[in-house]
């Protein structure tokens, strides 16, 4: 079984081995659930599908939170698409309505796929499959590029946290962009390099990034975060392929993602104890949530 606890080790090793970045991560996962490649691949082809169920919930059903503090807003992004008004361009637009789409999924207890968190359940899915459309990929393209995305978040749970109670919002958000980041490069043939550098620059986008849900729900900032998520996904992305380098290198910036987060203060912490939790209107939220 192959083992790494870096992204520097990964590509290594898959240099080493004349393997890609997938066959490394299913290689490992084999030797871990004595599962085959085949039913491994179905496994995630599952995970593919759970997550496409839930951006076409968001977007064509009128689902609403039972807290009342989300739901339609995705639609509303789609009926903005369709009369072409549209300040980014469709493939960052349907990026942001598929994020926001899944994330009211989540809040309105439905099913999703938590990746990494359920948090920021939208961020990889919205960017993933919205450049996945626009470029016309397969689906086992794309379920490589989810292979790739899962031994990001493996590395960075390892070496930090993707825990918005451990380590903020960046370790949700900005877990979530860098995963998408990194497997957008490799579905549109980026190498391994490239890979690196889109993730470094979309957890480097989002550090120090707080966690303050208001009343304590995952709701609000957090949809609108995924759709930040999955627009700082596609930045990175399009940098990187472009042949745009990071300075510092993507292990260096999730160890330097983990020791902010250390130096956050609980309050800044998923206790909705700071940031937008205490504003007068998110006070007023959670007095509201809480005489119901």
């Amino acid at each position: 079984m192959y083992n790494f606890k870096t992204l520097s080790e990964l590509v290594e090793l898959a240099k080493k081995e004349n393997l890609s970045i997938v066959d490394i991560i299913i290689e490992r996962e084999k030797g871990l659930t004595n599962k085959s490649e085949d039913e491994i691949r179905a496994k995630m082809g599952k995970a593919l599908e759970v997550m496409r169920e839930a951006i076409d919930t968001g977007l064509t059903e009128n689902i609403k939170s039972t807290s009342g503090l989300s739901g339609g807003d995705a639609k509303l992004l789609v009926d903005a698409q369709r009369k072409g008004n549209t300040v980014t361009g469709m493939v960052l637009s349907s990026a942001i309505s598929k994020a926001i789409a899944v994330a009211e999924v989540n809040a309105a207890m439905g099913r999703i796929v938590a990746v990494p968190t359920a948090g920021s359940c939208g961020i990889l899915p919205g960017a993933l499959l919205a450049v996945a459309e626009a470029k016309d990929l397969t689906d086992e393209v794309i379920i490589d590029g989810l292979f790739v995305a899962s031994g990001i978040g493996l590395i960075i749970d390892k070496q930090a946290t993707v825990s918005g109670a451990e380590g903020g919002c960046q370790a949700e958000c900005g877990s979530a962009a860098a995963m998408a980041a990194g497997a957008i490069v490799y579905m549109l043939g980026g190498n391994e390099e490239q890979v690196l550098d889109a993730v470094a620059i979309a957890l480097k986008n989002i550090l120090g990034l707080i966690c303050d849900p208001v009343g304590g729900l995952v709701e609000v900032p957090c949809i609108k975060r995924n759709a930040g998520g999955a627009s700082n996904a596609l930045t990175a992305a399009e940098l990187a392929l472009a042949g745009i380098k990071s300075h510092i290198p993507a292990d260096e910036v999730i160890i330097a993602m983990k020791k902010v987060g250390e130096f956050l203060p609980p309050q800044l912490k998923e206790t909705s104890l700071g940031g937008l939790a205490v504003t007068p209107t998110g006070c007023k939220i959670k007095e509201e949530l809480l005489s119901k």
